[in-house]
Formats: structure tokens, sequence, C-alpha cells
């Protein structure tokens, strides 16, 4: 007998022995609710072993659901979890985020909000190469339920996933949004030398939004964060925008410092739209010069 079999002959038996649990008779009135679980649970491992995920997932659901009897959210939560890495197993990731909410709200009722910013932390990992849109909201939800305990520096944390994710789909005025939050929390824990860097992460995005004006205020008004490089990188950058010099402001976007930042902000700075007006200028000169040319020649061949 191979492996696989021994490990699903197991689980069939472990499956049993749940049920028997969950029977009740005139000497026994209540389910053991806390043995079916545990039996359910070890029977899931074994179905897993076997590559049985199907058969892995349906003994986890009957396990949280005896676990949800007896009140045991924490359990229940754990379980859900494991549900999630048989998502990855089985590639389905995009049935991620609902059980990484589930298992979210179970922590939060055992008063574990930790385990819960924790458990939507973990599943956004596991999205947020193939699937960005959903690891994105689980980052946005994990935000949320960790500041109900004024936990503000792992806020801050997940709030760069989100910013970065955000500049990574190109939806720059949410990340405008989100970086403009994150500098918020970083202000409530003094960490200013964050700050610095997310103002320039700030300007980057505005520029790529090709509002150049809201750039210079957002620098204006943080600008007191950054570091001596960066105030004067920002200051010779915005001031080629401003001259529409598209050479210099090539030249601010390739500083060290900005090519060595998150690779998100890294590859935006590369992309971002440079000014044209003098290059534009010049070939408005360029085509005068031309049409004058012509209207000489053909004055010429008027007088012949």
């Amino acid at each position: 007998m191979s492996v696989a079999a021994k490990k699903i002959a197991e689980a069939e038996q472990l499956v049993q022995t749940a049920e028997k649990s969950l029977k009740t008779s005139l000497l026994k009135w209540v389910p053991d609710y806390d043995s079916a679980a545990d039996e359910y649970a070890k029977a899931a491992t074994a179905y897993k072993i076997a590559k049985s995920f199907d058969k892995s997932k349906e003994c986890l659901l009957k396990a949280i659901d005896c676990y949800k009897n007896n009140k045991s959210w924490f359990h229940a939560a754990k379980s859900y979890e494991q549900i999630i890495l048989l998502c990855k197993d089985v590639d389905k990731l995009t049935d991620v985020e609902e059980y990484a909410n589930r298992a979210c709200s179970l922590y939060q009722q055992h008063g574990s909000p930790e385990a819960a910013a924790s458990a939507l932390e973990k599943a956004a990992k596991l999205t947020e190469a193939n699937h960005p849109d959903v690891a994105l909201r689980l980052y946005q939800h994990a935000v949320e339920v960790i500041l109900i305990e004024d936990s503000t520096r792992q806020a801050a944390i997940y709030s760069s996933k989100v910013s970065r994710i955000l500049v990574k789909l190109q939806r720059f005025e949410e990340a405008t949004k989100a970086l403009k939050t994150e500098i918020g929390l970083y202000q409530q824990t003094e960490s200013f030398g964050q700050i610095g860097r997310l103002v320039v992460a700030l300007v980057l995005v505005q520029l790529a939004r090709g509002d150049s004006v809201e750039a210079e205020k957002s620098f204006r008004e943080w600008g007191t964060c950054c570091e001596p490089d960066e105030v004067s990188t920002l200051t010779t950058l915005l001031q080629a925008f401003d001259e529409e010099d598209g050479e210099l402001a090539a030249r601010m976007l390739a500083s060290p410092f900005i090519r060595h930042m998150d690779v998100e902000y890294a590859i935006l700075a590369k992309n971002i739209p440079l000014p044209k007006g003098l290059e534009v200028a010049k070939k408005s000169v360029a085509a005068d010069e031309l049409n004058n040319a012509r209207d000489h020649e053909d004055e010429g061949e008027d007088l012949c």
C-alpha cells in the first residue's frame, strides 16, 4: 500500500471517529464537539499529505463548525488559515480573500487583533504577485483592524504596502491619498526619517499624475523632514518641471537614492513623462523656419 493510500485510510478512520463523537444517545445528550473537531483536523492533515486537497478542505470546514459550536474562535480561525494554504496548493488564490476575512473576524471575536491582522497580511503576501488587487484589499483591511488597537507603527507598515501596490497598479490618485495617510501615521510615531522618503515618493506619484503644482505643495508642506540630498534633488526636479527642462528632470529622476528606493517607486521614476515644453518650442521654431523658407521659394518662382 502506498503512502497516499495509507494516509487516506487513516483519514477515513479519523472521520468515522469524529462522526461518532457528534452522535447523541440516551446517556449522551450533547455532542462532543471538542473531540470531533480534533479528529476532523487530524483527518484534514492526513488527506493533505495524500494530496487529496478537496477532502482535506471538507474536513477543515467540519472542524470549524465544531470549534464554533464549542465557541473555540481561535482554533476555528487557525483552521481557516489552513484552508488558505490549501488554496495555494490547488492554485485557487482568488478564494484566499474570503477565508482570510473569516479568520480575521474569528480572531477579533477571540480578542486577538494582532493575530487577525497577521492572518490578513499572510494572505496578502500569497496573492500579491499574481492578484495585487486582492492583496491591496487585504492590506487595507489589516490597517483598519490594527488601528483599532492603536498600533500605529504596525499600521504604517501595512499602509506602506497599500501605497506601493496602488503605485504598481498605476492608481495614482488613490496612491497619493494612501501616501498622505502613511505620512500621518509616521508623524504620530515621530519617524521623521521615514517621512522624508515618503515625501520623495509622493512627489514622484504626483508628477506621474501630471500635477507638478500639487507635487510642489507637498514638498513645501513636508520637505523639512527630508535629508539634504533629498531636498537638493527634489528642489532641482521641481524646478526642471516648472521650467519644462526635460533633460534636467531626467537627470534628477536618475539620482542614486531614487534608483535605490522601493522597487515600485524606482520603476515609477523611470516612467514619469518628462516635460516637453522646450522641445515643443524648438520644433515650433524649426517649423516656422521651414515655412518661411518655403514662402521664399514660392516668391522666387513667382518672379520667374
